[in-house]
């Protein structure tokens, strides 16, 4: 059994400590040294929030991912990638921002748990989940080639106003990233409809351990994606939302 849970990184610093070791022999068995939306500002980003991977008892992590809401003490990830290479992505975001968005990032699995679903599935199902929760209306994504059709799956699409039609080499020379926008988190009304039953399953019970199947393997998974002290969360004033100004 493994458990999957989500928390705002400034709540947890052993955690976010234990993400960033783990991200980081996850890029360099793939030769990424260094990377812009690597760095580790967002462990002190106050709209920064972490879902991970881990043992039962927390002394293992085996993956996580994050959601970075437009808004907190450093730019979205896409924008510190891209914003060099084409300049109008700044302002998409902060056209998204004001009704709230993020993104999706920093997504990774070690490779003790690799082919069992836990980054490509099951984070991202659980990212677009916490969105709702966090009260964002859009998410962004900067996706790998063999995470463009999970993207997708979970109601994402082309972003093609920015780069080369949506594509830029990033984050190096040899590897093409995708800019990808979610632009209706609430109803997800373009996922498959089974990745939005299994996102609803997530949002309608935070809380809980359940049986998972996936690729006609069982999985028991203890889900803790209750976010814990979103009120002070919602008093920040990081979202551009009237409701929480």
């Amino acid at each position: 059994m493994i458990k999957i849970r989500a928390f705002r990184a400034i709540d947890d610093y052993d955690a976010c400590q234990k993400f960033i070791l783990g991200h980081q022999k996850v890029l360099e068995n793939i030769g990424v040294k260094k990377v812009t939306s690597s760095k580790n500002e967002w462990a002190e980003n106050p709209a920064a929030f972490v879902i991970i991977v881990e043992s039962l008892d927390g002394s293992k992590i085996y993956g996580g991912s994050r959601v970075h809401v437009s808004g907190g003490t450093q730019l979205l990830p896409i924008e510190e990638a891209t914003g060099f290479m084409d300049k109008s992505i700044y302002d998409i975001v902060n056209e998204y921002a004001y009704n709230g968005t993020g993104e999706i990032c920093g997504l990774w699995n070690s490779r003790e748990v690799a082919g069992m679903g836990i980054g490509s599935v099951f984070l991202t199902r659980a990212c677009v989940a916490i969105a709702e929760q966090i009260k964002l209306d859009s998410l962004f994504a900067l996706c790998a080639p063999y995470t463009v059709k999970m993207a997708e799956s979970v109601g994402y699409h082309l972003l093609d106003k920015v780069g080369n039609k949506g594509t830029f080499y990033y984050p190096k020379l040899d590897l093409v990233a995708t800019a990808m926008i979610l632009e209706d988190v609430a109803t997800i009304a373009k996922a498959e409809p089974e990745e939005r039953a299994h996102i609803e399953t997530m949002r309608q019970n935070l809380n809980g351990k359940r049986i998972e199947i996936l690729r006609g393997k069982e999985l028991e998974i203890d889900f803790q994606l209750e976010i814990p002290n979103l009120d002070s969360w919602f008093k920040s004033g990081i979202l551009k939302k009237p409701l929480y100004l």
